[in-house]
């Protein structure tokens, strides 16, 4: 399917409101706001917009939910940004840490011709360089590693947040999808992996925004918390 008959506005909006509902926080017009740094009357005013046409309902507790027709468009906008990171990266060589952005600028503008030409060129590529699943419904959940106790073997599997700032801080500690190791320390203010790389120090706050696969696994829970703020810009999704 295709996002046409949505906005270029009213994509952006879909498209964040599938990352807040992926990474497991509700989707209101608070988290909307906080998300991409827009003060709340202007996302009411948008929100509006998206209910007129049909892509979200509102629930009696003021959260918000795809119709069908909004779940179709949100998944295929994201589908399509991620794809377009794993060409950026795989194909033209562009380091991971930089493609959301350019992603970000590509996606509204490109034809359906260059969009199935990025997908051949991807080939059986299932993620996005920063380990998000292309194709929805085959997200392994995983653990935050802010909850993996020391001693424990942990995979990287995804970054949640994809804020640039963010992702250039992940990139310069060393970490990225696919990364083995074990939880080394983990205190109030930092967690360290060590790995046959070396030894990779995140701060605590960005340890609460890396999912990994342990063993030993901690509980599952949101893989945002709802009062976590890390970018000076908009999340990146």
């Amino acid at each position: 399917m295709s996002a046409d008959t949505a906005t270029v506005a009213e994509q952006e909006y879909l498209e964040i409101m599938f990352w807040i509902e992926e990474a497991g926080l509700p989707m209101t017009g608070a988290n909307i706001a906080r998300a991409m740094q827009l003060s709340p009357p202007t996302v009411h005013e948008m929100v509006g917009r998206l209910i007129a046409d049909g892509y979200v309902e509102r629930n009696p507790d003021k959260s918000l939910t795809f119709t069908e027709t909004g779940r179709e468009h949100a998944s295929y906008i994201v589908r399509r940004h991620r794809m377009i990171e794993r060409f950026l990266t795989d194909v033209l060589g562009i380091p991971w840490d930089e493609v959301h952005e350019e992603a970000e600028r590509i996606e509204h503008a490109m034809s359906p011709v260059l969009e199935e030409k990025m997908r051949l060129a991807i080939g059986d590529a299932t993620t996005c360089p920063h380990g998000h699943p292309i194709i929805e419904g085959v997200r392994e959940q995983g653990s935050l590693l802010a909850d993996v106790e020391v001693g424990a073997s942990v995979v990287v599997l995804r970054f949640e947040n994809e804020a640039e700032e963010l992702l250039h801080y992940l990139r310069k500690a060393g970490l990225e999808p696919g990364v083995e190791g074990r939880v080394e320390s983990s205190d109030e203010d930092k967690v360290v992996i060590a790995s046959a790389d070396g030894t990779h120090e995140v701060t605590r706050s960005v340890a609460e925004t890396v999912s990994v696969r342990a063993d030993p696994a901690p509980p599952p829970r949101a893989a945002i918390p709802e009062q976590l703020v890390l970018s000076s810009d908009r999340y990146g999704r």
